[in-house]
This record gives C-alpha cells, sequence and structure tokens, in this order.
C-alpha cells in the first residue's frame, strides 16, 4: 500500500475533483490519497466522486481554512 499526498489548494471546483480522478488513475487498489483543498465544495464533491467509482472515504478533516478528504482507491480504476 502506497499513501500519496496531493495538493489542491487555491483550485475551485471541478479541478479538485478532476485532479483527484487522475491521480486515482495511476494508484493501485487498496493505495490511498491523501486530498488537500482549500475549496470548502471537496468535502461533499469528492465523497460523491468516489462512491460513484467505488472508493472510500477514510477520514474527512478541516481547520485553518483548508479541507482534507483522505481516500483508499477501490477496485475501479478512475
Amino acid at each position: 500500500m502506497i499513501r500519496e499526498t496531493l495538493n489542491a489548494r487555491r483550485l475551485l471546483c471541478p479541478l479538485p475533483v478532476i485532479r483527484t480522478q487522475n491521480q486515482v488513475k495511476q494508484m493501485r487498489p487498496g493505495d490511498q490519497l491523501e486530498v488537500i483543498c482549500t475549496d470548502p465544495g471537496v468535502m461533499q464533491d469528492i465523497p460523491a466522486w468516489c462512491r460513484i467509482h467505488g472508493h472510500t472515504v477514510l477520514e474527512t478533516r478541516s481547520g485553518d481554512h483548508e479541507y482534507v478528504i483522505v481516500l483508499e482507491v477501490g477496485g475501479q480504476a478512475g
């Protein structure tokens, strides 16, 4: 298992989701991706994208004007 971090700070919708999707395509099932954003909309957008594409949200947190989502890559790429 690999854990990677994606810096999506200062990006507005839909770019954080697109960057997340592009990163996940390069990862294997079971790998984890920590996405760090400044757009509060990602707290709904990325979990919804994960549900649609078979990935699991492991953790969400926010503070200091940043929003962090940790997801585990599922069996479906992208």
